[in-house]
């Protein structure tokens, strides 16, 4: 299915930060993600010395949604240093479902893009149970 304006939006706004803040070995993916509040947040994957340490883009982007107490995700988006559009990793995927259970997420598609809920890429997911 073809993505809105809005989406198509979103998509490029992804694509504009990584393009202006891609450094090698250190920001890889840009995000963008719009709440229900019609805020966007962007936000680049950050990457140490250590290369076992990094924060995914879609991580940093939901953090800074936080920090402003505005977490109810609408829609999310990743993109890679040539702006290809990339699925959430599995951490984001439970991330991005914690935070916002019915956001929607952009993922390739047959040479283009489209958008599903996080639920269909998370299916089944593990739930905390509060005790009895």
């Amino acid at each position: 299915m073809a993505l809105t304006e809005s989406e198509r939006a979103l998509v490029a706004a992804a694509r504009d930060l990584i393009a202006q803040r891609f450094k090698e070995g250190w920001h890889h993916v840009g995000c963008a993600l719009r709440t229900r509040s019609g805020r966007v947040y962007r936000a680049v994957h950050l990457e140490a010395t250590v290369g076992r340490i990094a924060v995914c883009a879609e991580a940093v982007a939901i953090g800074m949604a936080a920090a402003d107490g505005d977490t109810e995700i609408d829609t999310i988006v990743a993109v890679n240093r040539w702006g290809e559009v990339v699925p959430p990793c599995g951490m984001c995927r439970e991330l991005i479902s914690d935070y916002a259970p019915d956001a929607r997420v952009i993922v390739p598609d047959d040479g283009g893009e489209t958008t599903v809920p996080v639920r269909w890429l998370l299916p089944k997911k593990y739930a905390r149970r509060e005790p009895a």
